[in-house]
């Protein structure tokens, strides 16, 4: 059964919902989801699942509406796309901490960068549905604007490395 990561937006960090990492654990083994398995608490759950990637996906957000009030918006990978857009990263002299890579549901629109402002040396790539932003001053305090961002979710490059490890290993 093949394994899934599910990258759940505007969950815990930064966003407006609150979601207890067992509570997301439970949502998942209530949707037949088999060896559940969440990393920390930032919206990251690794599954099994004969279910497509979108499906799981929309079985997940449709749960989550349910238990939060509003669909937060899901991703899935799995742990061979996570080493593949680690192994990709541009920028290689960033520290992975400050190396953000930003999960979209759709290829990112041709126009992305139009609109970009990035007032404090920040560096954005795009490759398909990832979005990859270095911030050379860490993100808390960057004023970058990048609207095709909004829709997707982000996680540093030590989080995207780990999660493919155990998605990795759950295959094994």
């Amino acid at each position: 059964m093949p394994v899934h990561v599910a990258l759940l937006r505007a969950v815990n960090v930064g966003g407006t919902s609150s979601l207890s990492m067992a509570d997301l654990k439970a949502i998942c083994e209530g949707l037949g989801f088999a060896g559940v398995k969440t990393y920390i608490q930032s919206g990251n759950v690794l599954f099994r699942s004969d279910l497509a990637s979108a499906e799981a996906a929309a079985m997940l957000d449709d749960a989550l509406q349910d238990k939060l009030g509003k669909a937060p918006g899901v991703m899935i990978r799995t742990g061979a796309q996570l080493r593949a857009i680690a192994d990709r990263a541009p920028f290689p002299d960033a520290k992975p901490n400050l190396l953000h890579v930003v999960f979209l549901r759709d290829p990112a629109p041709a126009d992305a960068l139009d609109r970009l402002i990035a007032p404090d040396g920040e560096e954005v790539q795009i490759a398909g549905s990832e979005i990859y932003i270095h911030f050379p001053n860490g993100s808390g305090r960057s004023k970058l604007k990048l609207p095709a961002d909004k829709p997707g979710t982000a996680r540093n490059l030590n989080t995207v490395r780990k999660l493919a490890d155990l998605a990795l290993e759950m295959e094994s």
